[in-house]
């Protein structure tokens, strides 16, 4: 990271660690859970979450909450990552950093539904 040179610079790092953080907690109107045990992890899930993450602040959508899990029992599909929206949660599997920045284009800001990449409904 390169060295804060002024007031501004400090300020502006404040608040995007502000709006990063406000993804972590609280109620939002969007929920996505990702899928970080260990087989998670070992498909791929942190770079799936990371393109989340730069995709939501890219369009500049905060109201979603990131929620990390552990495993939600679907190994075979894993990486997995559900977007919980107006009370209907859905499950995509083997999900790749270019769908999950699709998906939050699609799902989670727009609220339609990818349906190819759909593993469950609940």
């Amino acid at each position: 990271m390169d060295k804060i040179k002024s007031i501004e610079e400090l300020r502006k790092l404040r608040e995007q660690a502000q709006a990063f953080l406000k993804t972590r907690q609280g109620e939002a109107k969007v929920k996505v859970y990702i899928s970080m045990g260990t087989v998670g992890i070992a498909a791929g899930a942190r770079d799936v979450l990371l393109a989340i993450l730069d995709e939501l602040q890219k369009r500049n959508f905060t109201d979603v909450q990131i929620i990390e899990r552990g495993s939600m029992g679907l190994d075979v599909e894993e990486p997995v990552v559900a977007v919980e929206r107006d009370g209907i949660r859905v499950y995509y599997g083997h999900v790749t950093p270019e769908m999950a920045r699709e998906i939050v284009a699609s799902h989670v800001i727009n609220g339609q539904i990818v349906s190819d990449w759909v593993i469950a409904k609940e």
